[in-house]
């Protein structure tokens, strides 16, 4: 199926793995060029390598931390061109309301949740003056069905669905689309690494965490190739009346 994609200029944040790698390879794959952001250039340059071996494309890439004032407006000026922005980077600690204290809230806030908010406020303008242009937030399963154990996540997510659904309510009038996608727990290196300490702490064996994946849909974790796909197809032109939505991916797991 053509996507109608090639040529596309594409920004994703976080875009130096997981998710978001994943994303960046799946628009390559459509013949887009994607620009991949992340705060260090060994693993962009490992990654826009990766891209070209799998793809053909040659990826761009910027090394900034977008959690740092200013950020945002630096990564614009390098995105003039922009036809579809993937806010993606960010992690916020698990913990309940004791666990995590005000410094780590605050922190982990300052990438995701204000990062993702920073940079839409950049990027939307130019969109605007160009009438057409698509925002994709990757948010979390989390932000719809909160948990106590990750208070300061579900928090941050929440409150990025109702900026998706608020902001694309109402950008259509200018051509714009915004829409989310909440993944439920993905494969990554990252998610390997929270698994080995809930089995650490359960088990009293790290090296049992693919048995808490056991009673997840599907009897797994969601792969990252197929958040990517869904996201590049919702970015597409063939979903082209899709905006203000926030889409959930966790097998049905919150209507079980």
């Amino acid at each position: 199926m053509d996507l109608k994609l090639k040529d596309k200029q594409v920004m994703v944040t976080g875009g130096s793995k997981g998710i978001g790698l994943a994303i960046a390879l799946s628009f390559a794959r459509e013949g887009a060029i994607p620009t991949l952001v992340s705060r260090t250039q060994a693993s962009l340059d490992a990654a826009c390598e990766r891209v070209l071996s799998e793809t053909g494309i040659k990826a761009h890439s910027i090394a900034l931390d977008l959690a740092q004032s200013g950020a945002a407006k630096t990564l614009a000026a390098h995105g003039q061109d922009i036809d579809i922005l993937i806010n993606n980077a960010g992690a916020i600690p698990g913990g309940n309301l004791l666990d995590v204290d005000e410094e780590k809230w605050r922190q982990s806030w300052e990438l995701k949740l204000f990062g993702y908010i920073n940079l839409t406020r950049e990027v939307l303008p130019l969109m605007q003056s160009k009438k057409r242009g698509v925002i994709a937030n990757i948010i979390g399963m989390a932000g719809a069905a909160p948990r106590n154990a990750y208070i300061c996540g579900s928090t941050a997510n929440a409150a990025l669905i109702a900026f998706t659904q608020a902001l694309g309510s109402s950008s259509q009038a200018s051509g714009v689309r915004v829409f989310g996608i909440n993944p439920s727990p993905t494969k990554s290196e990252r998610m390997e690494g929270m698994l080995r300490a809930q089995a650490a702490q359960k088990f009293s064996d790290p090296e049992r965490w693919m048995e808490l994946t056991t009673q997840m849909p599907f009897g797994r974790m969601a792969e990252p190739q197929e958040i990517a796909d869904l996201t590049t197809f919702c970015c597409s032109p063939l979903s082209s009346y899709l905006t203000g939505s926030v889409i959930n991916v966790d097998g049905g797991q919150m209507f079980a």
